[in-house]
């Protein structure tokens, strides 16, 4: 009993030391830099989700834009679950004590920016070539005013199957080029059907989802309502740079609270 006993000490520990070998990863080098602890509030606010409930402290990035940091920072669009998948593991930059991961925000920039260019190649003004899924809450205002912005196909009610794969149904969508998912579990229906009529895939992807019928993945919180602003705002923007529709950043006509649910979250209606 005695050796069992030690032997799962042992195990426990090489677990320990897994978690930690992620702060060590080359590919993960990053100064770490903390700000003071958020509230309950705060936390809860940077989530928004049903599944996570408490977040260590707020990480920093390296970036030359001050601005742009604490921007990525307040949305949350960095914190993930503590749930980590195989597919995931790139993407990761630390956990905290808590348990939950935190994504490599270098990553999440460097895949909105070819994201952007990729979808830049399919959205033309009135066709349906791009379509934008989300069947998570949060996500429904953020897909249709980036679809409003583009002039995509939006989906955020049931997605109706055999919409891609059945010309013989009236909700068929013929000029289908590309899908655009919010959660890879939660558009799971669009996600299979775009497989098989053999449709590229750009979804977001949080640290519990898996590549299994994505093309490109973005890694961010897919979950958290200003995190899904941030994400589809500044997809959007840097769509239009790519389409000439504007000149610089500055010139893009919507704000980040237009591409923000103005859903209360529960905890907060209880208050």
């Amino acid at each position: 009993m005695a050796k069992k006993k030690k032997k799962s000490e042992e195990n426990d520990k090489e677990k320990e030391d897994d978690l930690l070998d992620l702060e060590e990863d080359p590919i993960l080098d990053f100064d770490e830099d903390f700000e003071e602890d958020l509230d309950l509030e705060e936390e809860l606010d940077l989530l928004d989700t049903e599944d996570i409930s408490v977040l260590e402290e707020e990480e920093t990035i390296i970036d030359k834009d001050e601005e742009k940091k604490q921007l990525y920072l307040s949305s949350g669009i960095h914190i993930g679950t503590k749930l980590l998948t195989g597919d995931a593991r790139r993407f990761i930059y630390r956990q905290t004590n808590y348990g939950l991961y935190v994504i490599d925000l270098t990553q999440t920039e460097e895949r909105i920016a070819i994201a952007a260019k990729f979808l830049s190649k399919y959205i033309e003004e009135g066709s349906d070539k791009v379509i934008v899924s989300s069947v998570r809450r949060y996500g429904k205002e953020p897909v249709r005013k980036f679809c409003e912005a583009l002039s995509c196909r939006a989906v955020v009610d049931r997605f109706i199957p055999g919409s891609l794969t059945n010309p013989n149904i009236a909700t068929y969508i013929k000029d289908a080029s590309v899908v655009f998912i919010v959660d890879p579990h939660a558009d799971k229906v669009i996600l299979e059907e775009a497989r098989l009529a053999r449709i590229p895939v750009v979804a977001l992807f949080d640290t519990d989802d898996t590549l299994n019928g994505i093309d490109l993945a973005v890694p961010a919180n897919n979950r958290g309502k200003k995190a899904l602003g941030l994400a589809f705002w500044l997809l959007a923007r840097d769509i239009s740079l790519e389409l000439g529709k504007i000149a610089s950043e500055d010139d893009f006509p919507y704000t980040l609270e237009d591409f923000t649910s103005n859903i209360i979250p529960l905890y907060k209606q209880q208050q």
